[in-house]
């Protein structure tokens, strides 16, 4: 009983909470914060009312943006039992069969008409509605729904639903990374709980936070980034809880042949010797030495006028002896250097603990999906593997995944390789009328996988140089005589 009191618990939608809005195929991801207007789908409402509701409801939008559970329909409504005609033959689309203008839909709004009463208004004015076939009625009162229904359903995040989020809003951000791509990643990388895997992708997180669900919380991550720091995006719209970030790390890829060659320095630095050159570069650059100083003389006396008149002032500030706006001023100076210098141990820390998990050459997956060339990154990352480890390489054309594949049967080191792309199609299933749907989408990219295993490179080298035949001794024919 205790238990399904704490799974109900966890299922229903909390403040603070992230969630993913849903209305047909259109997905969105927010966080529930009180009294904040959302827009979606160029309506705007508030997730107020959402808190405490199992996650999967749907809700209908009121009067002033407020959100009201929908109440389950028990009954077909008055539309699916009108009569339907035999076929579509005598039907001509003129835009002349609807009789209520877009003022009298405007209206009935106003009235304060729901969206099943608004259908109900539009297939009672239809002059062709009765002459269509019934799957032709139910095709026409699905899209009216589209159109007018204030409904939205609020679902909780997942590596599918944001897949299919991005992949239909902003498909350029995970580099047109498809859902069932990135399930199959997951299962080639044998991403499972208590492993080490390292992650280097560009997909706004995507990636990272599909790897970081299916881990549980338990093991370890290292996120190899490009560029000044990580970008987690989408990990933040996992809605995660803190244990699950106590197994992330980060490593920046540019340092990635400096811990391989053994001259990456982690070690901590003293504060006050940074502190003193960073003071006397600040000082060089303020007063620079003399022999580089090239003055000439009219502007050395009109120096020496402008020091006279200093001196000829009457000093004020001395008289004070307090100037609150400089006090200030250097207060905020000093926080600031203060931050920065926190800033950089966090950030020291982290290079340190991250290195300390690569040093040991034992990470048990590696996933790479980014718009950089792969090559490169593979040969790189792919040292930090034990032996017999998957890893698996998406981009979204083959070319550069066909160069991995002749670089890495060069090196050796690795077997089962294997370079493929998948072809996904939606069916629409219902009586009578199912069919492959008419629109798809045309490529979801490649995938390079494999796995590792351990090579002696000296045995290799000998082993070459022992199959080679011998050299055929050339016969000498004997010239004498």
């Amino acid at each position: 009983m205790a238990d399904n009191v704490e799974e109900d618990f966890l299922d229903r939608i909390k403040g603070g909470d992230y969630v993913v809005l849903k209305r047909g195929d259109i997905f969105k991801a927010v966080q529930i914060q009180p009294k904040k207007k959302v827009i979606f789908e160029k309506q705007w409402f508030f997730l107020d009312n959402a808190v405490g509701q199992l996650h999967g409801s749907t809700f209908e939008i009121a009067s002033g943006g407020i959100l009201q559970p929908r109440k389950p329909k028990d009954t077909e409504s008055s539309t699916d039992a009108k009569e339907a005609g035999t076929d579509n033959r005598n039907i001509v689309d003129d835009g002349k069969s609807q009789k209520l203008t877009r003022d009298d839909i405007e209206n009935l709004k106003e009235q304060g008409l729901k969206d099943q009463e608004i259908i109900q208004q539009l297939v009672e004015n239809s002059s062709t509605f009765s002459g269509k076939t019934k799957y032709a009625q139910a095709k026409y009162i699905n899209k009216k729904k589209k159109k007018y229904e204030n409904t939205v359903t609020i679902l909780k995040p997942s590596c599918r639903i944001l897949a299919m989020m991005y992949h239909g809003r902003e498909p350029g951000k995970i580099c047109h990374l498809r859902y069932d791509m990135l399930a199959q990643m997951l299962t080639l990388a044998n991403i499972h709980a208590g492993s080490k895997v390292l992650v280097f992708e560009t997909c706004a997180g995507l990636v990272l936070g599909s790897v970081m669900e299916r881990m549980g919380g338990y093991g370890s991550v290292i996120q190899m980034y490009p560029g000044g720091g990580p970008v987690r995006a989408g990990v933040e719209s996992f809605g995660f809880p803190a244990h699950f970030h106590d197994m992330l790390h980060e490593f920046p890829i540019c340092h990635v042949n400096a811990l391989l060659a053994g001259t990456l320095d982690t070690a901590p630095k003293d504060p006050d010797a940074v502190s003193n050159q960073s003071d006397m570069a600040a000082e060089e650059e303020q007063n620079p030495p003399k022999a580089e100083q090239t003055s000439s003389p009219e502007e050395i006396k009109t120096e020496e006028i402008k020091t006279e008149e200093i001196k000829m002032e009457p000093n004020s500030g001395a008289d004070d002896g307090y100037d609150p706006a400089k006090e200030e001023r250097e207060k905020r100076i000093e926080a600031k250097a203060q931050e920065k210098k926190v800033k950089q141990e966090e950030k020291r820390k982290k290079l340190a603990s991250a290195a300390a998990l690569l040093e040991g050459r034992n990470a048990d997956g590696l996933v790479i999906a980014s718009r950089f060339h792969p090559c490169p990154v593979l040969m790189g990352l792919i040292k930090f593997l034990s032996p017999s480890r998957p890893f698996v390489v998406y981009s979204q054309y083959k070319e550069p995944l066909i160069e991995c594949y002749t670089k890495l049967k060069e090196l050796g080191g690795t077997v089962n390789l294997r370079l493929a792309d998948t072809w996904l199609r939606h069916y629409q299933v219902l009586p009578n009328r199912t069919h492959p749907l008419l629109l798809m989408s045309g490529g979801g990219g490649y995938l390079l996988s494999g796995t590792t295993v351990a090579v002696d490179r000296s045995n290799r080298a000998g082993s070459q140089r022992a199959e080679e035949p011998a050299a055929k001794r050339l016969k000498v024919e004997d010239t004498d005589g």
